[in-house]
């Protein structure tokens, strides 16, 4: 005889079978997400391709944020994916006046595109316009991968800029602890002035192979965390949208790929001090400023010890370290990022807030 409890499981066990049919109808039929970059923003400059965001928020933090995300490979939206899901929406909700410099979709016609002119001319105007908007003194400044490897370098290159503190998120600072790219794009063998002569650019081909070769299990292991999920609907819609987001690859500029390959990953003149733009010197321990470091514990991209060593090289008294759980990814827009990753983002920058109200005082 069926007792009461074997009938419940049974019960229980028949709901979930008819979610995850309805479920994987549903991503059969409709494999797009219903929505990302929701969160409301205004567009208060464009200058080329990069296009300067503000997003909506009650503005009870009183000092600005200006977040830098990488420059081509990979759309910006993931930082806002999904409501519930969304860096931006939650550092909002925590009434920051949050603003995101947008690189760009980049074509062929951008391929004489340098570092130079993104450090000099781009970088410069996006933090004067957030000043502006923000009527602000100083703003703090967060570097998402590659665009944490380019705040370090302006603010190397401008240590008196308007910035108040500094945050760099899983970005490249020490490229002989780079990991595989750095294997991959050391001048044995990588010849990026080919490539570049070739193409024109990074093409998107380059970029997805390089990624599948980094993690070959990886979206055997994305679609068998899909299987065992499939009947919860929350995790589906998630799916989609970082689904979408990992496929979406854009080109890099060709001599911007150049120049990052070659001064970056091969010479490592960042860290060395070898760097110049406009003439000036780029030189990391003249960076004063509160820093704080952020790497992954199962980062594939950009290793935690190749970001940690901004702060081993930075002039700043305040300066700290923090390895999270997660990888490259998850780190921000992952399911455990909400829990590890923004609340801590979000508590240091309050504190260096109120700690520069009395410095300033």
């Amino acid at each position: 005889m069926t007792t009461p409890d074997a009938a419940e499981r049974w019960r229980e066990e028949a709901q979930r079978a008819v979610a995850r049919m309805t479920n994987f109808a549903a991503l059969a039929l409709n494999p797009w997400p219903s929505a990302v970059g929701s969160t409301p923003r205004e567009e208060i400059y464009r200058k080329g391709k990069a296009v300067l965001y503000r997003y909506a928020s009650a503005r009870t933090q009183r000092t600005p944020v200006l977040f830098v995300p990488n420059l081509g490979l990979s759309r910006p939206y993931i930082f806002d994916l999904r409501p519930g899901a969304s860096f931006i929406e939650y550092m909002t909700r925590q009434g920051f006046d949050f603003y995101l410099l947008d690189w760009g979709f980049f074509g062929p016609e951008d391929r004489a595109l340098t570092v130079e002119r993104c450090l000099t001319g781009v970088l410069p105007r996006v933090i004067g316009r957030v000043l502006d908007r923000s009527d602000a003194g100083r703003l703090a400044l967060i570097g998402y991968c590659m665009g944490g490897t380019l705040a370090a370098a302006y603010l190397g290159m401008e240590p008196d800029a308007p910035v108040s503190t500094f945050i760099n998120m899983a970005g490249p600072i020490d490229f002989s602890r780079a990991g595989l790219f750095g294997s991959w794009l050391s001048r044995e063998h990588f010849d990026v002035d080919r490539v570049v002569d070739t193409f024109g650019e990074l093409p998107v081909e380059l970029v997805r192979i390089g990624m599948q070769l980094l993690k070959p299990t990886m979206e055997l292991t994305s679609r068998l965390n899909l299987w065992w999920n499939l009947g919860d609907g929350e995790y589906v819609e998630g799916y989609k949208a970082l689904s979408q987001w990992a496929n979406d690859y854009r080109p890099m500029p060709g001599e911007f790929f150049r120049e990052w390959v070659k001064a970056y990953y091969q010479d490592n003149g960042l860290l060395r001090g070898s760097l110049r733009y406009g003439g000036r010197p780029v030189r990391l321990k003249e960076i004063r400023i509160p820093v704080l470091v952020v790497g992954a514990k199962q980062d594939h991209i950009v290793p935690a010890a190749c970001a940690r060593a901004l702060g081993e090289v930075v002039g700043s008294r305040e300066r700290e370290y923090v390895e999270l759980p997660g990888g490259h990814i998850s780190l921000i827009a992952g399911r455990s990022a909400p829990v590890h990753c923004w609340p801590r983002i979000a508590a240091w920058l309050a504190a260096q807030a109120g700690s520069d109200e009395v410095r300033r005082g």
